[in-house]
């Protein structure tokens, strides 16, 4: 029995001659053919020719269906070809189609039905990545976002509002990116403050390292334990009881970021900020207001002698580095000096603020490495020296 997931294929034809798509006999003869050669069981088929131009192909197929329909006077004609189960390749049936009509041009989009789905994210405008979801662990709507956890081809992955967080397979190379170097870069790092984050990876990271009080603020509590409940990686629902309840070194607080660093009196060694991407598209949206000059001022204000302040600040990539280079030019206008990291989790870069200039930041970093009782597993001195030099995009301002 056929799968009740499958495939189905969308395709526009263009450049075709008007006498062919007004001809349901041979629309019908190359249909036919095209299912046959692409491994389908064609049941029966029906054409029905219309006044004064156009056809409409349908055929009904042991593994589902498939058609054409035309437009004479336009040169083109719609086909879909949806098959169930693995026994046939409806690509394959739309491309020999294509070629059996001498089609001009060919657009083919290409829908799973039947599986959990798939996710479309948003990369820049005009520019999507689809993530097909083998299967849907949790989806929920809290009170500030949609949240998904599902399995992809990275593992188990987090979605927020559509947007990948992290991944089983990359999410150790993104997070010690982004808090290794600028614990290292500090001159201590017994208090560390986490502002997002929601899985607790880096809260994690930060006890390894030598921390003995971490304070993770996090606006969102149902996502933050849907992480502990739902990831492999991160709090477990039990580590993280443990620091709703205050109990060791990781203390998590559910409170907006910036109004928590703007009314408290402690100060911290290192605080990480790590969000998803700014909107600059939604004003009005929250998570802008921690990539202000004016939030960084207060984190400043809250650092301990010879601490650092580090932020996730978009992507490297030249065709989406907008929140990169206004995150630098806001980190030049805060601090005295400013260190760049990029991660080999191609995506995403960092940046590092100090009070004061720091000489080679990234040589001081490294040089420090010896320090954690616990070696990173996806950076080394040669790797954090190199991921340290800014774009010349950014040298260059």
């Amino acid at each position: 029995m056929s799968s009740p997931i499958g495939r189905h294929v969308l395709a526009e034809l263009g450049g075709l001659p008007a006498a062919l798509l007004d001809d349901s006999a041979a629309l019908e003869k190359a249909l036919r053919a095209a299912l046959t050669g692409a491994g389908a069981t064609v049941r029966q088929v029906v054409a029905e020719r219309f006044a004064p131009q156009g056809v409409t192909v349908v055929a009904v197929l042991a593994e589902s269906h498939a058609s054409i329909h035309t437009w004479p006077e336009l040169g083109s004609a719609y086909v879909d070809v949806f098959t169930c189960g693995d026994s046939a390749d409806p690509v394959r049936a739309v491309a020999d189609l294509a070629a059996a009509l001498g089609a001009g041009s060919c657009a083919v989009e290409v829908v799973e039905r039947g599986a959990p789905g798939v996710v479309d994210e948003p990369i820049s405008p005009g520019v999507t990545r689809r993530w097909r979801l083998d299967g849907v662990r949790v989806r929920a709507r809290t009170a500030l976002q949609d949240v998904l956890v599902a399995d992809t081809a990275q593992g188990v992955t987090l979605f927020c509002d559509g947007e990948r967080q992290s991944a089983e397979h990359t999410q150790l190379t993104y997070h010690e990116a982004l808090f290794l170097p600028a614990a290292l870069l500090a001159e201590r790092r017994e208090r560390v403050l986490v502002i997002g984050s929601s899985e607790g990876v880096v809260s994690e990271l930060a006890v390894t390292a030598g921390a003995i009080r971490v304070d993770h603020v996090d606006l969102d509590d149902e996502c933050v334990r849907l992480c502990a409940e739902h990831l492999p990686y991160g709090y477990t629902p039990a580590s993280l009881a443990a620091a709703e309840r205050g109990e060791g070194p990781v203390r998590v607080h559910y409170a907006d970021g910036r109004a928590f660093v703007r009314d408290t009196a402690e100060s911290w060694d290192v605080i990480v900020v790590d969000l998803p991407d700014e909107r600059p598209d939604e004003p009005d949206n929250q998570l802008n207001q921690l990539y202000t000059e004016r939030f960084l001022r207060d984190c400043a204000a809250r650092l301990r002698p010879g601490g650092v302040v580090v932020s996730q600040a978009g992507s490297p990539a030249v065709w989406r580095d907008a929140t990169l280079r206004a995150a630098w030019a806001r980190f030049g206008a805060v601090f005295g000096g400013r260190m760049y990291v990029g991660s080999p989790e191609h995506e995403w870069a960092f940046l590092c603020g100090t009070a004061d200039p720091v000489p080679d930041p990234a040589e001081v970093a490294a040089g420090r490495l010896g320090e954690l009782s616990v070696p990173p597993r996806t950076l080394d001195a040669t790797d954090l020296r190199s991921h340290c030099v800014p774009p010349l995009a950014l040298r260059s301002v």
